[in-house]
Formats: C-alpha cells, structure tokens, sequence
C-alpha cells in the first residue's frame, strides 16, 4: 500500500508517470493519430530510462557485493527485477492499446498491411520505392562463425533466419538487416477506393527479402525484429591532454559501443535464433531481456504521417501575442518601461528571437551573454547570437555540451558560433549548466543599460510548441546584476557569489527553499495566512520532501503539481495529510516550474529551471528568479490554478489508486485549453 511508505522509489515513479502517457495512448476521446504519438512518446521515455536510470542501477547490482538496500529499502538486484516486470507489463499493454487505435483507424479507412497483405495494384509501386529509396540505404551483415566480427553498433534491426537448400550440415544461413536511420519509417502507399494504406519500413524489407538474398539458393526464410538499448552514460575519464569538448565528442561516439542494458524481442523469435543474438551481442543478463511484438522502434509514431487528416489531429491553435509586447516594434522599449511573461506554447516564441535579433542589430548595445541548454536542429537563437557576434557585439555563450542525447547538436552549434567569434565556456565535468538566462547591456543616453530573460525552458523552437514555459523579460537592474553574477560565477573559476534576489544552485537553493518553507511554517504558527503551492517536473530529494512533511504536520496547505517522478507520499495522516499532489498529461508537456509561498499574505512567487531533485539542487547551475510584478504574479497563479482544477486529464500521484483521474461534479475544466482561452481573452482585453 502506498500510504504505508513514507518515500516511493524514484525508478519506479517514473514508470508510473510514464503510464499517465499510456493512459493518454489508451483514451478514447483523445484523437486516433494523436493515440499513435502517445505510443511514440511512451516508447521513446522508455527508451531514453533504460539508457539512463535502468544503466544506472544495472552498474550499482553488477558491483554489488554486501546487498545493501540503497534505493528505498531493497537492493539494486531486487529493483532491477521490479522494473522489468513492470516494463513486460507496461509494453504488454501498450501492445493491447496499439491493436486497437489500429482496428480504430480501420472504421476511418486506414489500414496497416504487412508483406503477406501486398494488393496487385501497390506492387509496383513498393518494388520501385525499395530500389531507389530503399536498397542503397541498406547495411546487411551476413553472420559469419568463422570469423570475428563487431555487432555493437547495431541497435535496431531485423534477424533472419535463412533455411538453405543444401545437403550440408550447416544448411542455415543468418544475417541482421539494420534499419536505415535516415528513412521513413511508415511509407504511405497510393489511395485505393478512398482507403489509406500504411506499410512499415520492416515489412517492405521483408517483402523484398527475394531481391536482397538473390545470390543464395534457399527455401525458407524466417525474419524478427530485435531493439537494443545501451547504456548512455558519458565517460569523461581519461587522457587529461584532451579537451573537455573532444572528450565529449569521444564520448558520443563511444555510446554506440555501450553495454546493452536492454534487449526488446519479438516473443515469436525462434530460441536457437535468440540465443544466437544473446551471444554476438553479448547479452547475459535475464533482467535485459524484454519479450515484446512484431514492429520495436515504436518512438517512430511520434513522427506518424498526418495523412491529411486534420479531423484525426488535435485542433491547431495559432500562438497569442502578449498585450503591450509587439513583434513589430522595439521590444527593448517597451521591456525598459515594465516587465513582461511569455508562456510558451500559449504565446509565440518568436518574442525570444526577436528580443535576440533587435539586440544583434541596434547598435546600442555592446553585450550578449546567454545560457544554452538544448538547441533545435535548426536554431535560429544561433543565427541570431552569430549575427550578433558579426556585428562587432561581444557574445558571451555557455553551452552545455553534456545536454543528454542533444551533444551532437550542441556541439554542432558551438563549432560554429566559435568560427563566428562568440567567446564560448563549455563548463566542467560533474556540474551541468542548466539555467535559462540572458542579459544584454546597452548604451542608452550615455547610461549603461541591462536587459535580459530569465526562463523556465529549453531555448528551442521544436520544443517551445509543445512544452509550456514561462520567460520573464526584464529590465528590473536588481535581478539583472544577479544574472550578471551567475556569468561572472561561470567564468572565473566557479568562484562563490552571493545573490539578493536570485535562488542559484549548487549553493544556495536547498537553504533558500528551506528558509521559505520554514517562513510558512513559522506563520502557521502565529496564526497568519500560509500555504505552499508548486509546480514542478520532478521531486525526488528526500531533504525537500521531509521538509514539506514538516510543513505539512504544521497545518501549512500544500498544493503539488508534479508532471513526472514524484517520490513524495501525500494525504498520510501524521505525515502528509495536508499535502495534495496531481499530475496532468494532455496535448502539451508540462515543463514549467513554479515556486509561491503565502508569506502571511505578501505572496512570493519563483519561476526556476530547476526541479525538487538532488541532481539539480546540488550538481547543475540553476536559476529560480522572483516575479515582482503583481499583475504577472496573479497571472501565475490563475494559471496553476485552472491547472489544480483540471478534472479531464489530472490525476492523482501517489495515493491508493495510483493514477486515478480526478473525478468531480465541478465544471468540466481542460486546464490546456482553458489556459488558451485565459491568454486569448487577456490579449483582448
């Protein structure tokens, strides 16, 4: 029972979260292709743990030698087995899910067919796709037990089984078929009778295995699909003459080289074919392996085919403008007169690369310096920074290199804001830059002026449209010295500063949060107005979570909104019955983190990059800034609030029924479309 638990496991609450998006994939009411991206979305998660936490543990177990209970009361050893059971639970439904979106699409015409299902009229069609799109593309590895030969690049392919017509002893022939990363992975094959027709890369494969194995004379063929995943922790040991950026590089390029943590299979694998796969791969370990369907790779629904069939989509909403923030006049103005919140994806991200390219250009200003996170593929904030730099500006750019499964972008970018002469810091290893900040000094009637943005999120236009964040725009002096510090912080050796308005980590968010925490208990106390509302990806450190507990046996109310792990227990009598926690998963990814206390009345409120955990408390360079203006803190809690009322896609963390939508007779309230329509009707006000 969960109430019984004072902490739950951090692996184990992930995967919960991780079945809110199944619940998403599963529902009915949510569009049918909009279904298929909830199954992308829960495979490429999955895919993304076992890389990371699922290594993580599998390392601990392998050199485990006293069977100490490190991960909430039971051993690396005993974990492992609890989330590979969970996990063959999980992807048996999502397979359960996925049968039915199929038969679903089939009432709208839409149908998925294999190599045995080819109609005459798609024939030629298919055998001209695959030679001149296909074929080329592939990388087919013919096993070879005479020789020793490297498999470890591979990660998704097909293994067949080739029954040869001969009399020889070793009439069997093996082979792995990579899957071209670069290709489509659904081909969409002309309309027949107004019905769609949807075939896998695999089965295409599949159908032409007669023209790929036409020099062997063989009379069966047996092909499945197999997925590997690897352990994609950076080493950043090593030769100390290497930089940190080639070191990186290195790193990178070795990934595909890792230790298998996982292996997916299609369940109707052959045993002598398995346990061949096992060997070349090397893969000993039971708890690695996952029995699953015919097709693996399913984060490839994400990038699903919209079939023009917008009636199968969730309805586009065109992003707002922010009331007396105009992308056609000068931004620097109007911030310089007062404050202002950007709320992606309700509000255009177009404001930050405005904000980037007017400070590119006005000759005003001799300054930028900026932290970067995560870049989109194709970033226009690194065009905007390298046209800064090519008008004389200095640019000042940290960039985190060690931005998990995003190095080769950054690394990209970096290579090429340094050729442009933007003056780059890379960090060192153990402590990763993840704040969002931005100041810009300017010359203004011979005054030096600072401008700048301190954001929730991921400079990144991909993402920006569907995860929501909030960039406050400010020219309050105060918080832009602080962000000026945290710069200074970055470049001189990491040497210790201290801030009046800013909440940074590694030094100071863990006392900072504590101090406020205990300000409300204090007012609890005293009998003056207190009370804890969060919003927050993850909470997983255990001094916070008691802390809140403490808070909690105070009488202080605390409202948690937490999209992802949560390892806190609420509504446990004597430990956290004052505590609520919800969790929404809806069109948008909920990645904003807010912090605000009731402070006897006097709100203060915190938007912060940085979640309740260990890693981003006391290992990465954090910002959480205060909001100062009244009419922009009312605006944040009015938006948690039409989140907290959410009863069509909240649910509730950690309590008896884990995952439990929230059910009530209050009006029916969509917090993602309600928000919208809060901006839209602030915007025309």
């Amino acid at each position: 029972m969960i109430k019984s638990k004072k902490y739950i496991n951090r692996e184990l609450s992930w995967l919960d979260f991780n079945s809110r998006v199944l619940q998403e994939a599963a529902n009915d009411k949510v569009p049918l292709l909009e279904r298929l991206r909830f199954i992308g979305i829960f495979s490429n998660n999955l895919d993304e743990f076992f890389q990371v936490r699922f290594a993580t543990v599998q390392r601990i177990a392998q050199s485990e030698k006293t069977g100490k209970k490190i991960f909430g009361g039971q051993s690396a050893v005993n974990l492992l087995r609890s989330i590979t059971n969970k996990v063959i639970e999980q992807q048996s439904e999502s397979m359960n899910i996925l049968s039915k979106i199929e038969n679903k699409l089939k009432d709208e015409h839409i149908y998925f067919i294999n190599e045995k299902q080819v109609l005459k009229d798609h024939e030629s069609f298919l055998k001209e796709y695959f030679i001149q799109n296909v074929s080329p593309a592939l990388m087919t590895i013919m096993i070879n037990e005479e020789e020793a030969q490297d498999f470890s690049d591979n990660l998704a392919f097909l293994v067949v089984k080739l029954n040869l017509k001969t009399s020889d002893k070793n009439n069997t022939q093996f082979a792995l078929i990579e899957l071209p990363k670069d290709l489509e992975r659904f081909i969409v094959l002309p309309e027949i009778n107004n019905k769609q027709y949807i075939m896998f890369l695999d089965d295409l494969i599949r159908y032409h295995f007669h023209i790929i194995f036409n020099f062997l004379d063989f009379k069966s063929i047996d092909s499945h699909m197999i997925k590997v995943t690897r352990d994609a922790e950076l080493d950043m040991e090593g030769d100390v003459s290497k930089s940190y950026i080639n070191k990186i590089i290195e790193s990178v390029k070795e990934r595909v080289l890792a230790e298998p943590v996982r292996l997916v299979y299609d369940k109707n694998i052959g045993s002598d074919t398995l346990n061949k796969i096992k060997k070349i791969l090397k893969v000993d370990n039971d708890d690695s392996l996952i029995p699953g369907g015919r097709y693996h790779h399913r984060r490839d629904y994400m990038n699903f085919p919209k079939l023009k069939r917008s009636d199968l989509l969730y309805s586009k909403n065109d992003p707002l403008l922010i009331p007396g923030l105009s992308l056609e006049k000068s931004l620097f103005k109007a911030i310089e007169k007062k404050d202002y919140l950007l709320y992606t994806p309700y509000h255009s991200f177009s404001y930050i690369i405005k904000f980037l390219r007017e400070a590119a250009l006005d000759p005003g200003v001799s300054l930028i310096k900026i932290t970067i996170y995560r870049l989109s593929k194709i970033s226009n904030v690194a065009r905007a920074l390298i046209n800064a730099a090519k008008n004389g500006k200095k640019v000042l750019v940290q960039i985190e290199l060690q931005a998990r499964f995003d190095e080769t972008n950054n690394i990209i970018y970096a290579e090429q804001m340094q050729s442009a002469g933007v003056e780059l810091i890379f960090g060192i290893p153990g402590l990763k830059v993840h704040s969002k900040i931005c100041v810009i000094e300017k010359t203004i009637n011979n005054k030096r002026k600072r401008f700048g943005f301190i954001s929730t999120g991921n400079l990144n236009e991909d993402t920006a449209k569907v995860y929501t964040d909030y960039t406050l725009f400010t020219s309050n002096q105060k918080i832009l010295r602080d962000v000026n510090k945290v710069f200074n912080f970055l470049q001189v050796h990491y040497k210790l500063k201290k801030y009046k308005h800013l909440i940074v980590s590694p030094h100071y968010t863990h006392n900072a949060i504590v101090k406020l925490i205990d300000n409300e208990i204090k007012n609890k106390k005293l009998g003056l107005s207190s009370g804890i509302k969060l919003k927050l990806n993850a909470i997983t450190n255990f001094s916070m979570i008691n802390k809140l507990y403490e808070a909690s046996n105070a009488g202080v109310n605390i409202k948690m909104i937490v999209r992802g792990i949560c390892c806190l227990v609420p509504g446990v009598k004597g430990m956290s019955e004052n505590i609520e926690v919800i969790s929404v998963v809806d069109k948008f990814l909920e990645h904003s983190r807010v912090y605000s206390f009731n402070n006897g009345g006097n709100e203060k409120i915190f938007i912060s990059s940085a979640d309740f955990m260990t890693r981003n408390i006391e290992n990465r360079v954090e910002v959480a800034t205060p909001i100062y203006d009244m009419s922009l803190q009312k605006e944040i809690i009015d938006v948690f609030e039409i989140i907290w009322n959410d009863n069509i896609k909240g649910r509730r963390l950690n309590y008896e029924r884990q995952n439990e939508f929230i059910m009530n007779k209050k009006k029916p309230t969509r917090s993602q479309f309600e928000i919208y329509e809060y901006y839209k009707n602030k915007s025309c006000s």
